[in-house]
């Protein structure tokens, strides 16, 4: 009797706390039915059917419950730069902060991201860039030979996404975090294994919801991850890349002791090989399932490919490749599905584009979802669902970006690196990957699907938010090289 009497007092309790009405000038609020919890399960089983559905109801803005929170979600991409441009009423680091201590038992309460992020730029733009792309290159070239041998003549069958990600994740932790000449650099394979059973239970993580079981696994993972990444970056002769070094010594001077340093390169290894690999994946699952769009990509890597000598290898350098990059620019659209989120730290009046206002309470969350719009939305691109290589080339073969909705012309068409500020600094590094990765794939290997009317597969629905969007399956292949007879 006493315990179902203090069960009605929380649920009491938990109503009164979270209970609240929409004033005239606030967004449409929608709680949901369950007190409390409202529709955070719905919102974390597949966040794309969840807000579509609620944009049907309500427009292009809302505010929903979840888990206690008020989350006002912002679906017109002509009005995202007031939220993007705004720093002073609505904070980044917040909710950044929270999934640091959620995912990786991260604080870092001296760091300051303004410096991190100069940093990064420093290290992967302009000249340093272009060391960094010559590196994976190599990395990538010697990892391919060493899985596929060039005078092996039989076919490979395997998983593309095990294939995709394995390779680049293992090319990128040589790059960045380990190196061939360390001698107390970890086996790459053996960060991998460990690192995909992180990266299965990570969105888990992050919402809380953790079975006994899993929590179990999560944390010992997490431990593992931390020693094999231990020595990475640690002194400049380490094998790290120096930026890695450069990260380091910057939270040593912001005062972090090394354990903390080590969660902090996790989070690095995750923030920089958690996407890629994915994004490769869902590129080579488009082409191999779309002949047309296949060929348009083999023929312009072949007229690289003749200029190409042993001595001057292209790829490893920017090159103007119109035709892969709307290629990989599609598949981004349809698979690149990360949340904009922003704490509301005091009051604020939005302004949306077509003339509204909403007051957004301080304390709510803010969030922008560019994958249901403007990726997904069918005002802006005519049949969105389905791939389409081209879709961002003109008739003459120019980059297009003349896109429009409500009759006006989109400054955000499509988002997956996100936008202002704090838009991805590794771009252009990630671009370049993942052309070197196609490009050697496509022009050194015989490469099929094993069954040539296979699909691609459906994606995980619970990785919405995320970043990159990963599969249900996988879809198998075979190949061999190109000159085995």
């Amino acid at each position: 009797m006493m315990y179902t009497i203090l069960l009605l007092l929380l649920v009491l309790l938990s109503f009164i706390l979270t209970h609240r009405s929409r004033s005239n000038s606030e967004p449409p609020l929608d709680r949901g039915l369950i007190p409390w919890l409202g529709h955070a399960l719905e919102f974390g089983k597949d966040a794309a059917k969840f807000l579509n559905r609620m944009k049907q109801k309500h427009g292009n803005i809302f505010t929903v419950r979840a888990a206690g929170r008020y989350v006002t979600v912002l679906l017109d991409p002509h009005s995202y730069d007031a939220v993007i441009n705004d720093s002073d009423s609505l904070d980044f680091t917040r909710y950044a902060q929270v999934l640091m201590e959620r995912i990786f038992n991260l604080h870092l309460p001296h760091h300051q991201p303004d410096d991190a992020k100069a940093l990064m730029k420093r290290h992967f733009l302009g000249m340093n860039l272009a060391t960094l792309n010559s590196t994976m290159c190599r990395h990538l070239q010697s990892l391919l030979n060493a899985d596929m041998p060039q005078n092996q003549k039989d076919w490979k069958e395997e998983g593309l996404f095990d294939f995709s990600y394995s390779l680049l994740f293992k090319a990128g932790y040589l790059t960045l975090f380990g190196g061939e000449q360390n001698n107390n650099s970890t086996d790459p394979s053996s960060v991998y294994e460990e690192y995909k059973k992180f990266d299965g239970l990570l969105t888990k993580m992050a919402r809380g919801t953790l079975k006994a079981e899993e929590k179990k696994t999560a944390l010992s993972v997490r431990k593992r991850l931390w020693e094999l990444l231990a020595p990475a970056g640690l002194t400049e002769d380490s094998g790290s890349s120096p930026w890695l070094h450069d990260y380091r010594r910057l939270l040593q001077e912001e005062g972090t002791d090394e354990e903390t340093q080590r969660r902090a390169v996790l989070m690095q290894l995750w923030a920089s090989q958690g996407n890629v690999g994915p994004a490769a994946f869902w590129l080579l699952g488009y082409l191999l399932t779309n002949p047309e769009a296949l060929m348009a990509v083999k023929r312009e890597f072949s007229q690289i490919s003749q200029m190409e000598t042993s001595e001057t290898p292209l790829m490893d350098r920017p090159m103007s490749t119109p035709v892969f990059d709307s290629a990989l620019e599609e598949t981004l659209r349809l698979t690149a599905a990360p949340f904009i989120t922003r704490e509301v730290v005091q009051e604020k009046t939005l302004h949306m584009a077509d003339g509204q206002e909403y007051r957004l309470r301080k304390g709510d969350r803010v969030c922008l979802f560019p994958f249901v719009s403007p990726q997904m939305d069918p005002e802006i691109y005519q049949e969105p669902q389905k791939y389409k290589y081209d879709r961002f080339l003109n008739e003459d073969g120019s980059v297009k970006k003349d896109f429009y909705k409500a009759g006006r012309r989109l400054k955000y068409y499509t988002m997956p690196w996100g936008a202002g500020t704090n838009g991805c600094v590794g771009k252009q590094f990630a671009i370049n990957t993942i052309r070197q990765f196609v490009y050697m794939v496509l022009t050194s290997y015989d490469l099929e699907l094993c069954d040539p009317n296979a699909q691609m597969p459906e994606i995980n629905a619970s990785r919405y938010g995320f970043g990159m969007l990963q599969p249900e399956g996988d879809l198998f292949i075979r190949y061999k090289p190109r000159n085995a007879h």
